[in-house]
């Protein structure tokens, strides 16, 4: 039975390159500023690639006292491409400025336990997608050496920096834009997945708060639907029951499922039934008719990784609140 050899550490680096252990550090720990000439430099990366030698994050957070983790907290929701893009740009910043982000699933149960989780890593920030963390669980974090804890989700938490994503405004700009249109019987698209609530419930919140702040006789019902096609049939049929003459489907893929099962029962889109979807993902542009949507921004990605570096950098600063989410609605023929 052959043993595995034992890994390449910094001292075989310095002896392949010929240089001091030291030198080997402030290159691939980039540390050295001009102290070392640039072919030193790349004798030592040839030397460490040559061996496979990466270096120790472990030991380097215990010389630099605290970790360069940047823990990103997954949703259990599903998140779509608007959120995947912005995590993937968010964590190509955050590599810029120095940091390792590493995507944490998502975390289910209550109270502090997610937090102690999180803790264990020691990351140096932690940044939550979803409101499951309590002030205590910032606590806990703290105490474990986190300096920056930061939430993005549908309301503030007590003790972090808040940047909140107001999904109530994405359902007044649909509302709004339906009235405008002259539908006074909107349903609204409840989606079936339970873990989409923190995000549908503002949603509805803000199509009935157009409504009411119209001053017009108009109504607002729920509409339940499944991401399956049978339930987009139900739901179809349930939109003729209630003579509805338009629909916020909660987001543009909900909205194309019930697009379809509308056309497919002979209803027309825009003359019977308007139908406004949300996320402006590509597809609902190539469908006829061409999908209206409520568009999303959401900040960049180097705008956060510099909040971060700060927040690590002076962790007693002023705590940070703010709308993440900005909105506008995109017209097109559906509505």
């Amino acid at each position: 039975m052959t043993s595995t050899p034992p890994p390449p550490t910094s001292a075989d680096v310095a002896r392949l390159a010929g240089v001091s252990r030291a030198t080997v550090s402030f290159v691939l720990n980039d540390t050295a500023g001009g102290r070392v000439g640039e072919q030193t430099r790349q004798r030592v990366r040839a030397a460490a690639d040559q061996l496979g030698y990466v270096p120790h994050a472990a030991a380097r957070s215990l010389r630099a006292g605290r970790t360069g983790l940047v823990l990103l907290v997954g949703s259990s929701a599903p998140i779509g491409p608007l959120f995947s893009g912005f995590y993937r740009e968010l964590q190509q910043a955050l590599q810029r400025h120095g940091y390792t982000s590493v995507l944490y699933g998502p975390s289910r149960g209550g109270g502090e336990e997610p937090a102690r989780g999180w803790a264990e890593l020691r990351p140096a920030a932690v940044l939550c997608l979803e409101s499951i963390l309590t002030p205590a669980g910032v606590g806990i974090l703290h105490r474990a050496g986190t300096r920056a804890v930061l939430t993005l989700g549908t309301r503030p938490v007590p003790g972090a920096h808040a940047l909140v994503m107001d999904q109530h405004e994405v359902g007044a700009a649909a509302g709004a834009h339906l009235l405008a249109r002259g539908r006074r019987r909107i349903g609204v698209v409840v989606p079936g997945d339970r873990d989409l609530d923190q995000f549908s419930g503002p949603r509805t919140a803000g199509v009935r708060s157009a409504v009411a702040s119209s001053g017009l006789d108009a109504r607002v019902e729920l509409l339940p639907l499944g991401y399956t096609e049978e339930s987009g049939v139900q739901a179809a049929a349930r939109c003729r029951e209630l003579g509805l003459d338009a629909v916020f489907a909660y987001n543009d893929e909900y909205a194309m499922l019930l697009m379809r099962s509308l056309q497919d029962a002979g209803v027309d889109i825009p003359r019977q039934v308007a139908v406004v979807g949300a996320d402006d993902l590509l597809l609902g542009a190539l469908l006829r008719p061409r999908l209206s949507t409520v568009h999303m921004s959401l900040p960049k990605g180097e705008e956060l990784a510099s909040l971060v570096e700060q927040l690590v950098a002076d962790p007693s600063s002023v705590p940070v609140t703010g709308n993440l989410l900005t909105v506008r609605l995109v017209e097109r023929e559906s509505s």
